[in-house]
C-alpha cells in the first residue's frame, strides 16, 4: 500500500477561504483505500469550528528550532479521523491562534515557514513515512526544498517524492531573502535565480516548483496558460523549463454535498428529469426572501464570487446599466474589493425589485442561488479551475463564462445548429463581447425555451465529480513511485 501525505493550509470541513479547501477535503476521500493510505496535515487553527476541534486527540508535543529565530519552538500534534481519513493538526497557538487562518502577509510568511518545517518534523514522531508528499500552494512550498536539502541527510526522508499543486499562481509567498533565511536557516546557495531567488526577493512557491518531483495545476488549459508570460506571474520561464513535469488535472466537486435531489438548503429538490417546475419554485422562494419581484419566468443571472479584478468584475462595471434591464434579475453574493461591493449595493438601491447585492458569504444562500438562477456569470480574467461553474452545471444554472483556464475546459459553448453545448462563452477580455454573450443567452431563454432546457439538462448530466480526477492522480502517484 502506497502512503500519500497531503499538506495544506486549509481543508473542508475544518477551515475554508477558497477552492483549495474543497480539493484537500474531497480528493483524499476519493482515493482507493485498498491501494493508498492517505493522510492530511493541517495547522491547528483556533478558529476551526468547535464541532470538530473538540474531538481532536492530543498525541504529543516537542520543540524544534525555527531557523535562526529560536531553538525551542513548540510543535504540538493533534489527531482526528473523519470519513476514513486521518488528519494531523500542528499545534502552536502563537502561529495559529486568532479568529482567521491568515493575518498580515509578513506574519503569514513566518507562520508557513514554521508550518512547512513542522509538517516534516512530526513524521518520524507519528511513524508515518509517506512515499509522496502532496503539497498545496505557496503555504507548503518550502516542503520540497526542505526534503531535498536540510532533511535529506536523514535516512527517514530519503526517497520521498514530492508533488507541488498550484491552485492559483498569483499567490506565491514572496518576501525578502534575509527574512526567509532567518526563519528557515536555508543555505545561501539556495537563494540564487535558479532556485528561490525572485527579482531580488525570496519566493516560497518558486522553491517548491524547483525542487518538486512533479507539478500539477487544477485544469489542463491553466497548465498551458501559465507557461505564457501573460498568465505566468513571473514564473513562466521556470514552468516552460519543467514542462515535461507539469500537467493539469481538473478539480472536481463533492456530489454528496452538491446534489439538487437531496440538498436541504433549497426549497424544492429536483433532478435533470423534473427541473423545470422545481427551479421555478426555488426562484419564487428566493425572490420573496430577497425582496425581488416575484416572477418565475424572468431571466435571473447570479454572480457567486470573490469581488475582485481577477473575476472580471471591471467588465461587469463597464456594462452594468445595460446588464440590469427590465427583463433581467441580477443577484450578487460575495465579498471583496470595496469598489465592487459599493457598485452592486448602489444598483440594488437603484433597482430594488430586480437587483440584489448580498455582501458577505453564506453557503446556504449560495445553494439557493444555484437552485434558483437561470444563469451564472463568470467573466474571469484568469481562472485556474473554478468550482462555481461546476456547481452551477450540477444545479441546472447555465454558466456564461470567458474561455480561460478551467472555464474553457468545463463549459462547452452552445451551438444552435448542432444543438450541443452546456453554456455560453466568449473569448476576448472585453465588456461588450461579454454583454453580447449574455444577451445571446437571454434571447435563447426567452425565445427558444426548449433549446434552453436542453442546455440545462445536458449540463446537469455532465460528470464533474472527483472520480475521474482521482483516477488521474492515482496514475500520477503510481508513475512517481514505480522505482521506489
Amino acid at each position: 500500500m502506497k502512503k500519500i501525505l497531503f499538506v495544506a493550509s486549509e481543508c473542508v470541513p475544518f477551515i475554508k477561504t477558497g477552492g483549495l479547501a474543497d480539493v484537500v477535503g474531497a480528493l483524499p476521500k476519493m482515493m482507493d483505500k485498498n491501494l493508498y493510505d492517505v493522510r492530511v496535515i493541517l495547522p491547528n487553527y483556533t478558529c476551526i469550528n468547535k464541532e470538530h476541534r473538540d474531538k481532536f486527540r492530543y498525541i504529543t508535543h516537542f520543540y524544534m528550532d525555527m531557523g535562526y529565530k529560536a531553538d525551542h519552538v513548540h510543535v504540538g500534534i493533534m489527531e482526528y479521523e473523519l470519513d476514513g481519513i486521518k488528519y494531523y493538526f500542528i499545534d502552536n497557538e502563537y502561529y495559529f491562534g486568532g479568529g482567521y487562518p491568515y493575518s498580515t502577509f509578513r506574519f503569514d510568511i513566518e507562520k508557513f515557514c514554521f508550518f512547512s518545517k513542522a509538517a516534516l518534523a512530526i513524521l518520524p514522531v507519528i511513524d508515518f513515512k509517506p512515499d509522496i508528499i502532496h503539497c498545496h500552494d505557496w503555504q507548503a512550498g518550502l516542503i520540497p526544498v526542505f526534503v531535498k536539502t536540510k532533511f535529506n541527510c536523514m535516512s527517514f526522508f530519503r526517497d520521498i517524492k514530492t508533488i507541488m499543486t498550484i491552485h492559483n499562481l498569483k499567490f506565491q509567498g514572496v518576501w525578502d531573502i534575509d527574512t526567509i533565511k532567518f526563519y528557515t536557516a536555508l543555505d545561501d546557495y539556495l537563494f540564487t535565480n535558479d532556485k528561490l531567488e525572485y527579482y531580488s526577493d525570496a519566493n516560497m512557491l518558486k522553491g517548491g516548483l524547483v525542487y518538486a518531483d512533479y507539478i500539477t495545476t487544477v485544469s489542463e488549459t491553466y497548465a498551458d496558460e501559465i507557461k505564457m508570460q501573460y498568465y505566468g506571474e513571473g514564473l513562466d520561464g521556470l514552468l516552460r523549463a519543467k514542462s515535461q513535469f507539469v500537467s493539469g488535472i481538473l478539480n472536481g466537486i463533492d456530489y454528496t454535498i452538491y446534489d439538487p435531489k437531496t440538498d436541504k438548503n433549497i426549497t424544492k429538490n429536483y433532478s435533470s428529469d423534473n427541473f423545470v417546475e422545481a427551479k421555478a419554485a426555488n426562484k419564487l422562494a428566493l425572490q420573496k426572501e430577497l425582496g425581488l419581484a416575484e416572477e418565475k419566468d424572468i431571466f435571473m443571472i447570479t454572480i457567486i464570487s470573490r469581488l475582485t479584478d481577477q473575476k472580471g468584475l471591471d467588465l461587469v462595471d463597464w456594462v452594468i446599466k445595460r446588464l440590469c434591464t427590465e427583463n433581467v434579475q441580477f443577484v450578487v453574493l460575495g465579498t471583496g474589493e470595496s469598489n465592487y461591493e459599493n457598485l452592486f449595493k448602489h444598483f440594488a438601491w437603484l433597482y430594488p425589485k430586480r437587483v440584489s447585492a448580498n455582501i458577505g458569504f453564506s453557503d446556504k444562500l449560495a445553494h439557493k442561488l444555484y437552485a434558483s438562477s437561470d444563469a451564472v456569470l463568470m467573466p474571469s480574467k484568469f481562472e485556474p479551475c473554478g468550482l462555481t461553474q461546476l456547481i452551477a452545471l450540477r444545479y441546472g444554472s447555465v454558466p456564461i463564462v470567458r474561455e480561460t483556464g478551467g472555464l474553457k475546459d468545463t463549459v462547452e459553448a452552445y451551438n444552435e445548429y448542432e444543438k450541443t453545448g452546456t453554456g455560453f462563452s466568449f473569448q476576448n477580455y472585453n465588456a461588450d463581447e461579454m454583454l453580447n454573450t449574455v444577451n445571446y443567452a437571454k434571447s435563447v431563454y426567452y425565445n427558444d425555451r426548449k433549446a434552453w432546457n436542453d442546455i440545462v439538462k445536458r449540463g446537469m448530466n455532465m460528470d464533474f465529480s472527483w472520480k475521474s480526477s482521482s483516477e488521474k492522480y492515482s496514475r500520477l502517484y503510481e508513475k512517481l513511485t514505480e522505482n521506489i
